[in-house]
């Protein structure tokens, strides 16, 4: 079914190749603003669904898909560009690839499939998005403070994201026992 916050998130699953596409591009400036726009999206969507009561199955499903596409575009983008640490980009999508990988298997031995965001899921990921957007902002300021400002937010991000990780792993082994 489709609503008009589902319409903000499908503008911003459109949004995710065009900032992947500026930042591969170097048109850093674009990239920023597009990627504000989409998170607008994100603020727009969650707060009609809420105070209208709009919310859908799909867009409980595209929501986070959306979030993610995005997300996981910059980061990739930002490793090809060579401004963002491989290490990094790839403890991005491991803990994403776990917690999938994770998610299917408790799907397939047990029928379980409600895995609700944690704390620190959602920790993680307001980390990843501030350090994603700090690079971004960094690529179009080019000055020395704002390099050094985000080698710095790296590192809880990735204490975040890697925490996260083993967090969402234990919570799905101890759903599938249970169930």
């Amino acid at each position: 079914m489709f609503s008009i916050p589902n319409l903000f998130t499908l503008l911003r699953l459109l949004l995710a190749p065009v900032v992947i596409r500026a930042i591969l591009h170097g048109d850093h400036r674009l990239a920023l603003a597009v990627f504000a726009l989409a998170a607008l999206t994100d603020a727009v969507d969650g707060a009609l669904a809420r105070r209208f009561r709009w919310i859908t199955v799909t867009g409980a499903y595209l929501d986070p898909i959306a979030d993610k596409v995005l997300l996981s575009g910059v980061y990739l983008a930002l490793g090809l560009t060579g401004t963002l640490p491989w290490w990094f980009v790839g403890l991005i999508f491991g803990r994403d690839a776990l917690i999938l990988l994770g998610g299917a298997i408790a799907l397939f031995f047990t029928g379980y499939r409600k895995f609700e965001p944690s704390v620190w899921g959602k920790l993680s990921t307001t980390f990843q998005a501030f350090t994603g957007v700090w690079w971004m902002v960094r690529n179009v300021l080019e000055v020395p403070m704002a390099d050094a400002v985000g080698q710095v937010l790296i590192w809880p991000t990735a204490a975040a994201t890697a925490w996260s990780g083993l967090h969402y792993g234990w919570r799905m082994l101890r759903a599938a026992r249970t169930h």
